[in-house]
């Protein structure tokens, strides 16, 4: 994710999205709501799912947005959307959910529509969640407008609230002696924000783990965990590996753009269109979708987020739908 493009929205848009995050700060929820979470080897989760919005090197504004789907607890592809979109909101710290947000949740969407069998029971989000400036990252805003239990998962910390990446902080690291283990991450004003964790055996970098909606700190921890074959965990690791080098789509869209044939096993569904929708698709899709969506379709219509798709977008038709009742999903519609 981040990406950043020049120029800053004008004050009367921040304090928009100020009041935005304020307004559905309230809604989230930071407990396990669902059986599986209360599980110590999580039985009854089948599907864990990533998002990511991932640069080309030296260009800003486009990028591919990105939705993956994975077996639990094999971590095997079953589902991947990759789409490329222009952003021309700017990066601004602290509002990263404006700026990618309205992608991510079209690609949950486009999911619930095309193949609800295969929709996510958790999605791990490359970014923060309660630990933010004002306790509403991106992991929480996308599960709040999705109603679906989010993780954030960050490779930095993120300064705040007292914390620093400091000596004392540092020595905590050298502490992490395996994989799984872990520390409380207390900001000055006494909250525990999140956790430092060390992901793998092999990784002596520290991910920063943090609530998003609907999962409490000790299982998003533990289920991050678990989903580490390195560093990263796998839904978040297959949206972003490969080259960033100029000119090169990232790894995820590189995937989805080998011919049918090529195809990896497994993999029940691949999609891949051109920009993710017209302003007037994006527009319409939120407008129809939760009462708590409205804000964000307005500055998302205000920014102009979306620019018409380009001329002969290529389309890759889905696979075949193993694990899914009916006929291998059509195309959707541009």
């Amino acid at each position: 994710m981040a990406g950043k493009a020049a120029g800053k929205p004008p004050e009367e848009i921040l304090l928009d999205w100020k009041r935005e995050q304020a307004s559905l700060k309230a809604r989230v929820v930071d407990l396990d709501t669902e059986a599986w979470q209360r599980d110590p080897a999580f039985s009854g989760l089948q599907r864990v799912g990533g998002v990511d919005v991932s640069f080309v090197k030296d260009d800003s504004g486009s990028a591919c947005a990105s939705l993956v789907v994975l077996s639990y607890p094999e971590l095997e592809v079953l589902y991947e959307d990759c789409r490329m979109v222009t952003l021309t909101a700017p990066y601004v710290s602290g509002f990263l959910a404006f700026r990618e947000l309205p992608f991510l949740v079209d690609a949950v969407q486009q999911l619930r529509q095309r193949e609800p069998c295969l929709m996510p029971q958790v999605l791990f989000v490359d970014g923060n969640g309660v630990l933010h400036h004002r306790g509403f990252g991106v992991a929480c805003h996308l599960g709040v407008l999705t109603d679906l239990p989010c993780i954030g998962v960050a490779k930095k910390l993120l300064q705040v609230d007292g914390l620093e990446n400091n000596a004392l902080h540092k020595e905590k690291i050298q502490l992490l002696k395996a994989g799984g283990d872990s520390f409380p991450l207390m900001g000055g004003s006494g909250t525990i924000l999140g956790r430092a964790l060390r992901s793998h055996d092999h990784s002596t970098k520290p991910l920063y783990v943090s609530v998003g909606h609907k999962i409490s700190l000790e299982a998003a921890v533990r289920l991050t965990h678990s989903c580490c074959k390195f560093r990263i965990p796998e839904p978040v690791r297959q949206e972003q590996g490969g080259t960033k080098a100029k000119g090169v789509p990232p790894r995820s869209l590189r995937r989805a753009c080998r011919p049918a044939g090529q195809a990896t096993s497994g993999v029940f569904h691949r999609h891949l269109q051109g920009d993710s929708g017209r302003q007037e698709g994006l527009s319409q899709t939120l407008i129809s979708s939760p009462p708590q969506m409205s804000t964000l379709a307005h500055l998302s219509s205000h920014l102009h987020f979306h620019c018409p798709p380009s001329p002969g977008t290529e389309k890759i038709p889905a696979h075949h739908s193993r694990g899914c009742t009916g006929s291998p999903t059509s195309p959707h519609p541009s």
